[in-house]
């Protein structure tokens, strides 16, 4: 394994860092999102929250009560509103 290897890239946590986690204790991928901010990041672990359940164990898709949630933005909207297009 590649300890270095960054498996949340928008928190840059490493594999290192989520295998001390799970030695330290943490049995499920919420507590690792606890303990490491795998998951808190700007995705809300679209990317690394399969990564994560492989590593604890956590069955994908299940929805264990230990699992990763993530969230979508609280309401979509176009790069052009946050550029501030069309308004006056």
């Amino acid at each position: 394994m590649k300890e270095d290897l960054i498996i949340c890239r928008c928190e840059e946590v490493s594999l290192r860092e989520i295998t001390e986690a799970i030695a330290g204790g943490a049995v499920t991928s919420r507590q690792v999102k606890l303990a490491t901010r795998a998951g808190m990041g700007f995705c809300q672990g679209r990317t690394c929250r399969h990564f994560v359940e492989q590593l604890t164990g956590d069955e994908p898709g299940a929805e264990p009560l230990g699992s990763m949630a993530y969230k979508p933005p609280v309401r979509p909207t176009s790069f052009g509103r946050l550029a501030g297009e069309g308004q006056e």
